[in-house]
């Protein structure tokens, strides 16, 4: 138990030490450009949605979802606003990572329209302006999510 607790209290102050190194991802004042394709229990979700930097470690912003159903043959479109803190300064992680998670509200058509979701998600860039996102989520919204973010 000792050898646990000497560990894991190594971890903590490492990852304390190091959080002075971290990056945010976005700096306040940028943007990036989000798309690609979820997966989730009533739909297909295509989404496209743009993130405001208005911290260095908060983004805020609209996304648009348009989900097909195979089941009830219907398309739904809904709009969604979202807000995510960036734990990269936090945990000491390069700007080239992302690791995030915040909520998202919003509404779509059928169904019962309210759309209430958590997310926690990364990114990684592979060079100053493109990235890959992975995203899961939880609520009325999808289940998870994979895309191409750019920075502008």
């Amino acid at each position: 138990m000792k050898k646990i607790s000497l560990l894991i209290s190594m971890l903590l102050i490492s990852g304390f030490t190091f959080a002075q190194e971290g990056e945010a991802p976005l700096h306040k004042g940028q943007k990036q450009l989000n798309f690609g394709l979820g997966s989730g229990y009533n739909g297909l979700p295509v989404y496209g949605g743009v993130d405001f930097a208005v911290s260095n470690d908060v983004t805020i912003g609209p996304v648009l979802q348009m989900r097909f159903d195979n089941e009830d043959k219907y398309i739904n479109l809904g709009g969604v606003f979202r807000g995510d803190y960036h734990f990269n300064r936090i945990i000491g992680i390069p700007n080239n990572f992302d690791f995030y998670a915040g909520g998202s509200l919003g509404f779509f058509t059928g169904g019962n329209g309210l759309y209430l979701s958590a997310q926690v998600g990364g990114r990684w860039y592979w060079d100053e302006k493109w990235g890959l996102n992975v995203e899961l989520g939880g609520g009325t919204g999808y289940g998870g999510a994979i895309g191409v973010s750019m920075k502008f």
